[in-house]
């Protein structure tokens, strides 16, 4: 059952607060994407604008929208300038004050979520202003999403059911695909579906895909996957195609990567990923629960908190211990993680340490992700077990024939990422500042057209 209606033009005129209430732009635009069959369009996401530009935030970042703005799920966004794709449309530019075949003129369009909150949001209504002649106002009506479709051309999507799939199901269904089909396929995927994908092929086909599309989204993609898994196939890659993909990158993102390529790839540095969960002793479990929460956390790092003194971001400072989930979840919300860590009971390996090391610690103390300090103590990063893995199945095992294993359909939620805070990077974008705009409100209710369809959140705009 869609969830309520919300109008274009209301959205339009709301703030983006990250996860902290913090307004980092506005939105300028929704962006719709090919329609699958059957389906109506999907908002791929929106336009926002930020001080001097104007870039593209994944509608997967979005948590709800609501009078107050839209609340993202993560602070992590892409700042590089927003350029539309091939079969993307542009609502408010593309849509609003066309007119139909039928002489009615979109006054505006309405959005709604297919299901529960994790579900995406798809085109759902059209307001339309019928009969308007000189002097007259017209007459207003709400039609269903299919009225709009003389201006969507054709966005009709012949891949769009890998999107549905498990990221290691589409490398499988991709592997028979000829060279021209392939490239339709990397072309149609957003960046995050692209990652998810890149990041369950074998090293060589990796590189092949990334050396089919351009230097500036093979940035945004490798930014997009995590990291250890990105500086694998930077290591993959000639010299000078690795330098010149690094230089395209955020200059936080690519020195993480970097950091990582310094490290041998059969040793814990080379496994490990910079973005575990860190929080400091002053913390609470309340605090540590609710980020572990966040969709953009793998399940496995979300498996425990790391806690550190300053700085919280790798390398940090001593390692303080390791809380499970576990222990998390039996402790009073109120009690400060300090007092949940046994300084005695801290494993860890430094970054030299061998794969054969560090996968027979995860096994040997039933660990999810195994810490990674210097020689001062300090937190670099931590291999996870899945991480551990890839290195110690046989050569060539992501090339096992689907009918050797077990039968996936349900895609990965949420993202890989890391959280960061205003200005990072994530879904399209590059460069630096937020907006300190007070937050927009959807203002008053504008007159209801006359419909069946559930009430709206907000009314339309007023037709011209």
């Amino acid at each position: 059952m869609p969830g309520p209606l919300s109008y274009a033009s209301r959205i339009s005129a709301l703030s983006v607060l990250d996860p902290e209430g913090v307004t980092i732009g506005k939105v300028a635009d929704v962006v719709i994407g090919p329609a699958r069959p059957g389906r109506p369009p999907p908002v791929v996401g929106l336009v926002v604008t930020v001080p001097g530009r104007r870039i593209f935030v994944a509608i997967t970042r979005v948590r709800r929208i609501d009078a107050e703005g839209v609340h993202l799920a993560s602070a992590s966004i892409n700042l590089r300038h927003f350029s539309p794709r091939p079969a993307e449309v542009l609502v408010l530019d593309g849509l609003l004050d066309q007119r139909l075949p039928d002489g009615s003129v979109v006054n505006d369009v309405a959005i709604a979520q297919t299901g529960p909150p994790a579900r995406p949001w798809e085109l759902a209504r059209a307001d339309l202003v019928v009969g308007k002649r000189l002097g007259r106002r017209g007459r207003r009506r709400s039609e269903s999403w299919e009225v709009l479709e003389p201006l969507l051309g054709d966005t009709r999507d012949r891949w769009a059911h890998l999107r549905d799939l498990h990221p290691v199901d589409v490398a499988e269904r991709i592997a028979d695909l000829s060279e021209a089909d392939r490239t339709e396929v990397v072309t149609t995927l957003d960046d995050e579906q692209l990652a998810d994908l890149l990041e369950e092929l074998p090293e060589a086909d990796q590189a092949g895909l990334i050396g089919e599309i351009t230097v500036e989204r093979a940035a945004d993609v490798l930014e997009e996957m995590a990291p250890d898994d990105a500086a694998d196939l930077l290591a993959e890659l000639p010299a000078a195609q690795r330098r010149e993909l690094l230089a395209a990158m955020e200059p936080e993102e690519a020195a993480d990567l970097q950091r990582l390529l310094r490290h041998a790839p059969n040793s814990a540095g080379g496994l490990m990923t910079p973005e575990p969960v860190i929080l400091g002793p002053d913390a609470s479990v309340a605090e540590a629960l609710a980020l572990l929460r966040e969709p953009e956390i793998p399940s496995v790092l979300a498996g425990q908190v790391f806690v550190t003194e300053p700085p919280h971001e790798s390398p940090t400072g001593p390692l303080l211990g390791v809380v499970s989930l576990q222990q998390l979840l039996r402790e009073v919300p109120s009690t400060a993680l300090g007092d949940c860590v046994d300084a005695e009971e801290v494993r860890q390996v430094p970054p030299d340490a061998s794969d054969e090391a560090v996968t027979r610690m995860l096994a040997a103390y039933d660990m999810l992700a195994v810490p990674v300090c210097d020689a001062a103590g300090r937190l670099l990063g931590a291999v996870t077990v899945d991480d551990a893995l890839d290195h110690i199945l046989p050569e060539g095992w992501r090339e096992i024939s689907a009918d050797d294993r077990a039968p996936r359909t349900a895609r990965r939620g949420g993202g890989r990422r890391g959280a960061a805070t205003c200005p990072p990077p994530a879904a399209r974008a590059g460069a630096s500042g937020c907006s300190t705009t007070r937050s927009a409100s959807a203002g008053s209710p504008r007159r209801s057209p006359t419909s069946s369809a559930p009430p709206p959140t907000w009314w339309p705009r007023r037709s011209w």
